[in-house]
């Protein structure tokens, strides 16, 4: 795989011209105002005469001047003259061009805002509009002893992944957390499809050449069914004027609620069930078909799907038949997808998050940052002492905000797992870290992965740990990447829950989570059918980790390592 090289930003131009040098100005000279020390003196003479000059000066009223300079350079005026600033221009690197439709008016918080605003209006029109066609509710009268769970307006725009406008989107949701549980609802867990198993399935479709679908469902959780009796008020601003005091009584989901991804989900499955689809073990929101030579994949996340096989009749009349049990978007070829930019080359397929990065620095005011090479400093040591930092929700906000552009940035994930052990208390140097960290995304937003068109199909990790590196808790920090032939699929950086005793028992920990990890895809890829052809391969750097997966010795050293690290 291609691996991304790190653009350095263009320098900044020295003025030939030597800098002047600023002298501090000497104090204004005030003239002293007469003396009159000697007004009570008797005067020469009887007569009225004009006050004669004193024999002795009074006393200065200021202080002197300093000294003059004596270096020969002097002070210029620096009117007319302007040092040239060169800026690298980063949105050059891709063919993604960045707008800055970002920038515009900010979504409305409030439904007596949005009615101001025709596009908004007709958004909430649009939306009612689906409710009704679903028929989402019942209008009854308020109900004695039960309760019921506010409603609101939600306001968001939406999106192309070049930064233009797609759509205003105006949704109705129900304040879940007023629900009470266990008569309200009972169960709420949901799953979503793993970051690693987006990206196996991308080098897979790559791989085989397979074209990538993406589907949207419209109101998706209005399609769940509720098992509860949930009770909420009417939209706010479009109550019923003949019953303004009914309340709705909900037939299907509603967005908000708390079992409401968990009912959704519930009626996808049991559909794709129906129709031949099989619900993978490793991934429980990825689905398989196989049938004689026909196989699709279908990712579920939550309201977007990705589907893809070898068969395009197949697939296409799997979406007629999706299309008919709910409302389905089709949107053509795989382009945008949970904050993932997609664009097709020659090469194969290459995965950023050029927009996202550009919000989370527009967020951290950071958008006009110079770049750095690196993502941290060589001289930092990460511990819980020095000042705090004022605004711990900003700390934690931001850092939250990079952990999921790692999705496609392997190069900063060790540097925001450091950042990341400080969430409870953050102090002023880390958040200069994470400054730092902002600082490389500036520089190489337009970084990412790199999905090509194999020789062959392996799988083969790289292991590595250091060892007793964090001052405070003597823990050790483990890595290891993934390689799905050639193409980066999975990674990790994480603290080792124990301390180690040695360098050799750090990076035998490390090889077992990568092999675990390994045996993790080996079962998705038994299931895909497309297992490699050749064993899976661990590298490591270590050579007493190595002989001591091969020949249990050393037991003196090793006895005390959990069961669960000795499957290797």
């Amino acid at each position: 795989m291609d691996s991304p090289q790190i653009v350095h930003p263009i320098p900044q131009p020295h003025d030939q011209t030597p800098s002047p040098t600023i002298t501090p100005p000497s104090s204004p000279h005030i003239p002293s105002s007469p003396s009159n020390s000697d007004s009570s003196q008797p005067s020469n003479s009887d007569t009225d005469t004009p006050p004669s000059t004193p024999h002795h000066p009074s006393p200065p009223t200021t202080p002197p001047p300093p000294p003059l300079p004596t270096h020969p350079m002097m002070t210029r005026a620096k009117a007319g003259i302007f040092k040239p600033r060169h800026r690298a221009n980063l949105s050059s690197l891709t063919n993604i061009p960045i707008h800055c439709a970002l920038l515009a008016s900010k979504d409305p918080k409030t439904i007596s805002t949005a009615i101001k605003d025709p596009k908004w209006v007709q958004a909430m029109q649009k939306e009612l509009h689906a409710l009704h066609a679903n028929n989402t509710w019942t209008l009854v009268p308020r109900p004695l002893n039960r309760n019921v769970v506010g409603s609101k307006w939600l306001f968001r725009t939406k999106y192309h992944s070049d930064g233009t406008i797609e759509r205003h989107k105006a949704r109705l949701v129900a304040q879940g957390y007023s629900q009470t549980p266990g008569i309200d609802y009972s169960h709420t867990f949901s799953p979503v499809v793993k970051a690693s198993t987006v990206r196996i399935i991308l080098s897979l479709s790559v791989l085989n050449g397979w074209n990538l679908h993406q589907l949207d469902v419209n109101n998706a959780f209005l399609h769940g069914h509720l098992r509860e009796c949930v009770y909420i008020e009417q939209p706010p601003g479009f109550h019923d004027t003949r019953f303004p005091d009914h309340v709705c009584k909900l037939n299907r989901a509603l967005y908000g609620l708390k079992q409401a991804p968990r009912a959704w989900f519930q009626r996808l499955s049991n559909f794709l069930l129906k129709n031949e689809f099989q619900c993978s073990k490793a991934d429980t929101s990825l689905f398989i078909f196989k049938k004689g030579s026909c196989i699709m994949y279908l990712l579920v996340y939550v309201d977007d799907l990705i589907l893809t096989g070898n068969h395009e009749e197949s697939i296409k009349k799997f979406v007629d038949c999706l299309h008919k049990e709910f409302a389905i978007k089709d949107l053509g070829s795989l382009s945008y997808f949970l904050g993932l930019e997609v664009s097709y080359t020659n090469k194969g397929l290459f995965l950023c998050q050029a927009k996202y990065a550009k919000e989370i620095l527009e967020r951290a005011n950071m958008i006009d940052a110079k770049p750095v090479t690196t993502p941290l400093s060589t001289n930092i040591s990460f511990t819980s002492k020095g000042y705090a930092y004022p605004d711990p929700s900003r700390y934690r906000s931001i850092v939250g905000a990079l952990q999921y552009l790692t999705i496609t940035r392997p190069d900063i994930s060790y540097a925001v797992n450091q950042v990341s052990q400080f969430l409870q208390s953050p102090t002023k140097d880390h958040y200069q870290e994470v400054k730092r960290i902002l600082r490389y995304i500036k520089g190489t937003m337009t970084f990412g992965l790199m999905f090509s068109k194999p020789n062959k199909s392996s799988l083969i990790g790289y292991s590595d740990a250091d060892w007793a590196r964090c001052l405070e808790t003597r823990r050790s920090t483990y890595g290891y990447s993934i390689f799905l032939g050639g193409n980066l699929v999975s990674w990790s950086a994480k603290k080792q829950p124990t301390v180690a005793r040695s360098s050799c028992e750090s990076e035998y920990r490390a090889m077992a989570n990568t092999a675990a990890e390994i045996i993790w895809i080996t079962h998705l890829l038994q299931e895909l059918y497309a297992l490699p052809d050749s064993r899976p391969t661990i590298l490591c750097d270590n050579k007493s980790a190595l002989f001591l997966t091969q020949n249990p010795i050393s037991h003196k050293r090793v006895k005390h390592i959990e069961i669960d690290y000795h499957f290797i």
